[in-house]
């Protein structure tokens, strides 16, 4: 009887990982690499095994909220769960002191605002008061009142409803102007729509990271170099302007004086005569006949002349369409860069992000964006407590540059005061009017 003996050799699919051609018998489907494909079904196999497919359970049959806390911490670590955090104990402390009343009650110097009348103070019986006394003692009054049954009745009075008419108010000859209807310009060189409050990185922390803090403190560091080398330059070309402008007017001075000296020494001579009294000996050279190895030379001369012109000419037009192509060139980098960052902005959020202050170069209104105070100290006044942060910038003219760089109002210039209407003093004719 035969023996079966078990096949020997791998019992996985065959595996094709490279398949440069698809002419041969490798490109069969029957030697495509499934090993990945029979992977998944084992584990898909194995999680409904288990339960089911863990993608298609919900959340709360695979994860559990713990609400009541690790029960062995406070074991643990008595001494921290049993303190009390400060502010309960300021907020459960009570003073022996009662507390200060609410109710306001007036006090001896406060008044309504109204000055009472002052009376005189008389301590006697006037005259006045004598007399009505004794008319009173004798049985004469002054006011008697007459009783009169009342012919009004205030509770019988029919009420008339009060019409009310609504006036429009509204004025049709004052209409919002066409911008107020336009989406604002972006003052940012990337056209997004920066945020109102800009949210801050690590590196604004009263206690920043320290990679955080490096980087900005160098990007701010660089910043007021450059600011300073541009300064430089500044005055370094003012002051060569200054000097060149000096130089060209010494230059002229001596230009002028020599004029003036040359002029005198002709105008010290008669014309005609020299200060001898003998005549001038004019020896002039007739120019003779050129011969003709001299026009052969001049041709020469000038043929080289004119093939030097025509090289240089020819030299300056090659550069120049170098230059045009090299321009062009750059234009349509330009331009394509811009394109794949307007549709990246486009992909983007609306909004800009947080750092990005790299401002447009043709700005709105005739007046300069407002410079942005320096926010950042120095590495031996950070502060490691909220508590001892001291107050520093302002809030107003944080909001009013937010403004400007949104697109919601220009730049102002600051007016410190108030235009005065102008008063013209004149002294009137009318006590020179006489009539006889």
């Amino acid at each position: 009887m035969p023996v079966v003996k078990p096949a020997k050799g791998p019992i996985d699919a065959p595996a094709t990982y490279k398949q440069p051609s698809r002419k041969g018998k490798k490109a069969w489907r029957k030697n495509v690499d499934v090993t990945e494909v029979e992977k998944g079904l084992e584990e898909l196999n194995e999680e409904i095994i288990k339960g089911g497919v863990l993608a298609e359970r919900p959340s709360e049959e695979l994860f559990v909220v713990d609400t009541a806390g690790d029960a062995s911490i406070p074991k643990k670590f008595p001494k921290h769960t049993s303190k009390p955090l400060k502010a309960d104990e300021i907020i459960a402390a009570r003073s022996a002191v009662p507390a200060v009343s609410l109710r306001k009650r007036p006090g001896d110097k406060t008044t309504d605002g109204i000055i009472p009348a002052k009376r005189p103070r008389r301590e006697y019986v006037t005259q006045k008061e004598l007399n009505r006394l004794r008319r009173v003692a004798d049985g004469h009054h002054d006011m008697t009142v007459d009783v009169a049954d009342a012919a009004y009745d205030p509770w019988g009075a029919v009420v008339q409803p009060e019409t009310q008419t609504l006036i429009d108010k509204r004025d049709e000859t004052k209409k919002a102007p066409k911008s107020f209807s336009k989406k604002p310009i972006s003052l940012l060189a990337s056209g997004k729509a920066p945020k109102a409050v800009p949210k801050p990185t690590g590196g604004y922390s009263y206690n920043p990271d320290f990679t955080d803090y490096e980087a900005r403190y160098v990007e701010e560091s660089n910043k007021a170099v450059e600011a300073e080398r541009k300064r430089l330059e500044a005055e370094e070309a003012d002051r060569l302007k200054k000097e060149a402008a000096a130089r060209s007017a010494a230059e002229a001075e001596a230009a002028e004086a020599r004029a003036e000296l040359s002029e005198w020494d002709e105008d010290s001579e008669w014309e005609g005569f020299q200060s001898g009294g003998e005549e001038l000996k004019v020896s002039a050279k007739r120019p003779g006949r050129k011969s003709q190895a001299q026009r052969n030379r001049i041709q020469r001369r000038k043929e080289e002349e004119r093939r030097l012109r025509h090289e240089t000419k020819t030299k300056v037009r090659k550069a120049q369409m170098e230059e045009i192509k090299r321009i062009a060139k750059e234009i349509s980098e330009r331009d394509l860069q811009r394109a794949l960052t307007f549709a990246n902005a486009e992909e983007s959020d609306s909004s800009a992000d947080d750092n990005d202050e790299e401002l447009r170069r043709r700005q709105l209104g005739k007046l300069k964006l407002p410079e942005k105070d320096l926010e950042l100290v120095l590495p031996d006044e950070l502060q490691d407590s909220l508590r001892l942060l001291k107050p520093e910038g302002n809030l107003l003219k944080d909001r009013y540059r937010s403004l400007v760089v949104r697109g919601r109002m220009e730049a102002r210039r600051r007016i410190p005061f108030r235009k005065q209407a102008k008063t013209k003093l004149t002294e009137k004719w009318a006590y020179k009017d006489f009539n006889i």
